[in-house]
């Protein structure tokens, strides 16, 4: 088998000792955490319909506005090519690639919570001076501000909603994280095309009610529990004890406690995490989840889409008011597909998600390629039939990435890595996630301009390489609870040679010591 190694439904020596049940406790912690992915989602959703406003461009970029009024009802692949204006969406992703890590030095040793706070807080204070921007340099540091937010938020969320959700439901329970985010966009497009129609200062509305997702997870995060595994790993260990059998609904919780004071041993030991995850026994983590999936990620060209989705429509000719709409169109398909990614995820597992979605996003990519090429060139008029084929393409490929690649890409690092590397690992899995996202953000409209319907044949090229990467590299991980994951590298075909029981020591400084 490709994938390769698999360990049975129990995971590991303890784990079918493991009791839960699903609490009102559990489920106000999770949602309240899986709000900082409405931050994300926001954003995502609101710059792309700002850039395409008549009054934000007028009063920031008059150059971009003549242009595109030149064009408004022609196809004109450089209608948008603006590197300004592209830096305005870009410099929120370059300041969350960057503030990450200062994210991972206080999720481990002050807590997921206290991240999430740190989030909310960075994120609210860019909103306001956004919202009130006279300029493009206040926009630009308000942009960073929101960055910052978004490195904390995603940072720990991801890894609180994993640490806090029983094995069997993980993969539900952290896709939380992704329908906020989903949800994000698609009240910011509604938002978008309401506030489109008040001039002059409407753009200012939408960039400003980004506080009111801030706003609801900072008040909420005062009431977060810390995750058990944060506990143990601060030495908290009769608070740990508390918290997990509250959100496990029992008492009996003895099995994964003492899988969690295990592994809390095992981080203790480990003083450079980030050294530690360069080691060999972790080389599985390191080129799957921290490097591999956050950048594949992004290069399935979706946030490109997200962005952009009015931009884009636009550019092929739609109107201002259409392709607002347009793309609030797929920012639903988007909602729903990861509800049926919720629903069937922890059943169907991650690899077929990842596989059979891919096949589906190549296909949908050649068509836009093919119809673009075939029917569009500089200045033609969009015919409508179209333009509505290009919307349900589109909606298609929207659906393949949101039940795959879109909540697979946080699930599944979140997954992997062993607690003494968790918290460096998710903030190398939001360097890289940002990284490719800011070089996206920041070149899709040139590229567009310039390879025009090349650019989807580009990434349907890369969808064909991230999916064998899964196939021959990605063990099945669903259900297996996360601290038993390290249990299928040394199973698999390939990443057998590197994780060996014999060499799956921790190190300390140099020196190896046992495994615990």
């Amino acid at each position: 088998m490709a994938g390769g190694g698999f360990v049975d439904e129990n995971g590991g020596k303890r784990v079918h000792l493991y009791e839960y049940r699903i609490t009102g406790y559990f489920i106000f912690a999770c949602v309240v955490a899986a709000m900082g992915g409405s931050l994300f989602g926001y954003d995502l959703g609101v710059s792309g319909g700002v850039t395409s406003m008549d009054d934000f461009l007028k009063e920031f970029f008059p150059k971009v506005y003549r242009r595109k009024h030149a064009h408004l009802e022609e196809t004109d692949y450089c209608k948008y090519d603006n590197q300004i204006l592209t830096l305005f969406t870009s410099s929120l992703y370059f300041a969350a690639l960057v503030s990450t890590f200062g994210a991972s030095h206080v999720t481990r040793n002050k807590g997921r919570r206290a991240s999430i706070l740190c989030g909310a807080v960075s994120f609210f204070l860019g909103a306001i001076l956004n919202a009130f921007a006279k300029n493009i340099a206040m926009l630009i540091v308000g942009r960073c501000l929101l960055g910052v937010g978004i490195g904390f938020g995603n940072q720990a969320v991801p890894l609180y909603l994993s640490e806090m959700a029983p094995a069997k439901v993980r993969g539900a329970v952290n896709q939380l994280f992704q329908l906020t985010t989903c949800l994000g966009i698609l009240i910011a497009n509604f938002i978008n095309y309401a506030t489109d129609k008040i001039h002059p200062w409407g753009w200012r509305l939408s960039l400003g009610l980004a506080t009111v997702p801030a706003a609801i997870m900072f008040v909420g995060g005062l009431f977060l529990p810390e995750t058990p595994n944060s506990l143990v790993e601060q030495g908290r260990l009769q608070e740990a004890r508390e918290i997990l059998e509250k959100v496990r609904g029992t008492t009996k919780v003895d099995a994964e406690f003492s899988d969690l004071k295990d592994a809390s041993d095992a981080a203790r030991a480990i003083k450079n995490p980030f050294r530690n995850l360069l080691q060999r026994k972790n080389r599985p983590q390191l080129v799957i989840a921290a490097l591999g999936i956050p950048a594949f990620q992004q290069l399935t060209g979706m946030n490109s889409i997200l962005f952009y989705a009015p931009v884009i429509f636009q550019s092929l000719g739609f109107g201002s008011g259409a392709s607002l709409y347009s793309s609030a169109i797929t920012s639903g398909a988007l909602v729903l597909a990861t509800f049926i990614s919720m629903a069937f995820v922890d059943k169907f597992g991650r690899r077929a998600f990842f596989l059979e979605a891919g096949v589906e996003m190549i296909c949908v990519l050649v068509a836009v390629a093919v119809t673009l090429a075939l029917k569009f060139g500089e200045g033609e008029d969009l015919p409508k039939g179209i333009g509505i084929f290009l919307v349900v393409i589109i909606c298609i490929f929207v659906l393949a990435y949101g039940r795959s690649w879109g909540p697979l890409g946080w699930l599944v690092p979140s997954e992997l890595f062993p607690l003494e590397t968790r918290s460096a690992g998710q903030s190398m899995v939001v360097c890289v996630n940002m990284i490719f996202t800011a070089l996206i953000a920041q070149c899709f409209l040139v590229s567009l301009c310039h390879l025009k319907y090349g650019i989807f044949l580009v990434f349907a090229g890369l969808i064909f390489i991230m999916s064998c990467f899964i196939f021959f590299l990605l063990p099945e991980t669903k259900q297996v609870p996360i601290e038993e994951i390290y249990l299928l590298w040394q199973n698999h075909w390939f990443w057998k040679r590197y994780c060996t029981p014999e060499e799956n020591e921790h190190e300390l400084d140099g020196k190896s010591i046992p495994p615990i």
